[in-house]
């Protein structure tokens, strides 16, 4: 009875249209990096009214035993697309509805996984884009999105959407399909991404493991290039986060300003040292590289050109993760989820801790840690003022990292989306 008490609450005051009541027997401050125990919540039109001591006064002492979170945040997705052996032949068949239509279904199982926020790393037609306002507008259901719209690359670059085809198939690709070349296209493309809505810009600034071009790790973006994108970037308030895996690619995209270096396989200590100087944060991506060091094995899944580069890539990742959190550096939470199967994106917390961060650090990683990142005081957080994103577990995850992996309860915007308590 004791441990049913959350659901009895939330569902008697959820269904009569008043201010929602949430028992925590042990509630995470991702601020402090602990649990507090007996805390009532009280949230009102989507957000947190106050945190208070529970005591005879504000609820009956039969309160729940769960252990209550903030919302987790996975801030590299791809809610466009899901790999699999036909994507490479997909992108010849599916069109903007077909994408728009499965994005939809991504983003819904993203949120019942307890993933409340999202940033999305490059899509697909710009579907994310609606896709965010349609969730806003409570048309469907899905995570807070904060999307980049399509990546930018260079010509024949990771994220070039003419890669693969032969000459002739694709037209020519420009700004507008968010491939660049010199420095006014540069500017550009910033620009267009300010006019279809973007939040961020995210750029390719070196090659990568899933696209058909030889190299997965050289530099594809000039200097000035890069100055040019962030130069206008910062001009609309546009984070920047580069995709990246060599280290020459890092360096250039360190010290023209990016925020976030993702993926971040060849990092070594002198990047290491240059993000600490450049306060840029790492999102590890580590369910990316051992999903593609898995696939690399499996004859066919990959072109031939791909899973060497998998072969080669994803093996690294995980040291390289363990590197940047040995030396101090920011890191963020994100899986690269649509590389993976979207409502893993928790499968995430376990690697990261098997390289060495603690799960308070790794659940700090995804709420706080990521809030900051994506530059967002309402998210990560449960405090007054706050959004009233929330998840519950039964258990102590700091005890057992892995219980992420099956929430029961999911509460966004002071909205129960989820409730299997």
């Amino acid at each position: 009875m004791m441990k049913n008490l959350i659901v009895v609450v939330l569902l008697a005051i959820s269904s009569s249209g008043f201010t929602l009541t949430v028992s925590c027997g042990h509630l995470f401050d991702s601020e402090q990096g602990q649990f507090v125990e007996n805390q009532v919540i009280e949230i009102d039109q989507g957000e947190v009214v106050s945190v208070a001591d529970i005591n005879d006064q504000t609820i009956d002492l039969n309160m729940s035993d769960g252990y209550c979170l903030p919302g987790l945040i996975d801030t590299h997705t791809h809610l466009s697309s899901q790999m699999g052996p036909d994507s490479y032949i997909k992108k010849f068949t599916l069109n903007a509805a077909d994408v728009t239509l499965n994005a939809v279904r991504y983003a819904d199982r993203t949120l019942q996984a307890g993933f409340t926020t999202v940033r999305d790393l490059g899509d697909s037609f710009g579907v994310t884009v609606a896709l965010r306002d349609a969730i806003k507008a409570g048309k469907v259901s899905g995570p807070r999105i904060f999307t980049s719209g399509k990546s930018l690359a260079t010509t024949g670059g990771h994220a070039d959407p003419s890669n693969g085809y032969r000459d002739g198939l694709h037209p020519p690709t420009t700004p507008g399909d968010g491939v660049i070349n010199g420095v006014d296209e540069a500017r550009r493309a910033v620009r267009l991404h300010y006019q279809d809505g973007a939040d961020l810009i995210k750029i390719t600034a070196t090659g990568g493991v899933l696209s058909q071009a030889s190299s997965g790790d050289n530099s594809q973006f000039a200097e000035d290039e890069l100055e040019a994108i962030i130069d206008i970037a910062q001009d609309y308030g546009f984070k920047v986060a580069a995709h990246a895996h060599g280290q020459a690619g890092m360096k250039r995209a360190i010290e023209a300003g990016v925020d976030s270096i993702e993926h971040g396989s060849y990092l070594d200590d002198e990047i290491v040292k240059l993000m600490k100087k450049h306060d840029t944060y790492l999102v590890p991506t580590l369910m990316a590289g051992a999903f593609v060091t898995e696939k690399a094995k499996e004859d066919g899944y990959f072109p031939p050109m791909v899973a060497q580069k998998a072969a080669t890539i994803g093996p690294i990742m995980g040291a390289a993760f363990k590197r940047a959190y040995d030396g101090g550096v920011k890191i963020a939470f994100g899986t690269d989820s649509g590389v993976s199967e979207h409502g893993r994106n928790a499968d995430e917390f376990a690697l990261m801790v098997a390289q060495g961060m603690s799960p308070t650090e790794a659940i700090m990683a995804a709420t706080r840690t990521a809030a900051e990142l994506i530059g967002d005081d309402k998210i990560g957080v449960i405090k007054r003022g706050s959004y009233a994103d929330m998840v519950v577990v039964k258990n102590n995850p700091l005890d057992d990292i892995q219980i992420l992996t099956d929430i029961p309860v999911v509460i966004k915007g002071g909205q129960i989306v989820k409730n299997e308590y």
